[in-house]
């Protein structure tokens, strides 16, 4: 049986190596037996013709999936999640790599724990290298070992990245659990609802992951849909606490991650696009926030992602998205002209 499957969604990542440089990090792993499952999102650039190269000389590792249309990551690793043949099963985002005892080290403390999912620690980097760079808290040794109430409200609340874990295939099997489709940002839903059905998580407090920084990441690209999309993220992750049967145990955890998600994470940086934003937008958060959460600034947690003068700005917004809407984009306004 396969050791390790893991799966890398693909698009449009053959440009500078990146590409290259992620598959070739995964051919170097000292676990040697593990299928490597690369699946093209209807890239437009050479990213297909480089993945044909590899799986042509590699052909007992390296497995290519591909489709006409771009379902964006969950729908990728869905469809990898399909042709996964491995007992163990982890994600890698096709710009990133890493250490060549990565899977090695994730399947031993796997193994002799006990545990169904192990992760470890990341680090960031804007060149192709294996030194190590800025070093990035994940997960935390205080959510590991056999979960209880606790820790799994803490791993609601900080699920950490799925691209840094590996899990037990049977766990995402038994639990039908998979991505968001069409969307960015798949894993705000999918990792607090993947944590729901850990028994026992173990992190390794070591950078094994190597996540590039690049001016094309998900993260350095805020536009209108994107923030719509996390909108979609955070009414995905609601309703599946629902209709699994989480919400009312977990209430205060979901409804920290959800305002994070929903509010703090959409409404700020949406505030920063230069063209395109709109008063209704802003007001649909602040509607949606008291539908469902209306006293969501007295939860413990409030905050935990804010400075005070997001929190003040959070305050004018529920009393007032007009007067919000007027004095935030001023603010940045002012602030974009002083950094000229």
């Amino acid at each position: 049986m396969t050791e390790v499957s893991v799966i890398v969604p693909v698009y449009n990542m053959a440009g500078d190596g990146k590409l290259a440089f992620c598959l070739d990090s995964l051919l170097a792993q000292t676990l040697e037996n593990i299928e490597i499952i690369a699946v093209d999102d209807a890239s437009t650039d050479d990213s297909l013709q480089v993945l044909r190269d590899y799986e042509a000389k590699n052909p007992e590792k390296i497995k290519v999936i591909t489709y006409p249309e771009n379902r964006h990551q969950g729908g990728a690793r869905n469809a990898g999640l399909k042709a996964a043949q491995g007992k163990w099963i982890g994600f890698l985002d096709s710009d990133d790599w890493v250490a060549p005892d990565y899977l090695e080290k994730l399947v031993k403390r796997g193994e002799e724990t006990g545990a169904d999912v192990v992760g470890c620690t990341y680090n960031l980097v804007d060149r192709h290298t294996y030194e190590v760079g800025q070093i990035a808290e994940n997960n935390n040794a205080g959510q590991s070992g056999v979960l209880d109430v606790q820790k799994r409200k803490e791993l609601i609340k900080d699920p950490g990245s799925c691209v840094t874990k590996i899990y037990l295939a049977s766990l995402i099997r038994d639990n039908d659990l998979s991505f968001p489709e069409n969307i960015f940002y798949e894993d705000n839903a999918a990792g607090p609802i993947w944590s729901m059905y850990y028994t026992h998580f173990e992190y390794i407090d070591e950078p094994l992951y190597y996540y590039y920084q690049h001016d094309t990441s998900t993260v350095h690209t805020i536009t209108v849909q994107r923030c719509m999309d996390r909108l979609e993220a955070g009414e995905i992750l609601l309703s599946e606490m629902k209709k699994r049967g989480f919400f009312k145990e977990y209430y205060s955890e979901i409804e920290n991650v959800f305002t994070t998600i929903y509010f703090t994470n959409t409404v700020f940086s949406y505030m920063r696009i230069k063209k395109g934003k709109k008063l209704s937008f802003i007001k649909h958060i602040r509607r949606r926030m008291l539908e469902e959460f209306p006293d969501f600034r007295k939860n413990p947690s409030y905050g935990r992602f804010m400075d005070e003068e997001q929190k003040k700005y959070t305050d004018l917004c529920m009393k007032s998205p007009l007067i919000f809407f007027v004095k935030y984009s001023l603010l940045w306004k002012i602030r974009d002209l002083r950094t000229r």
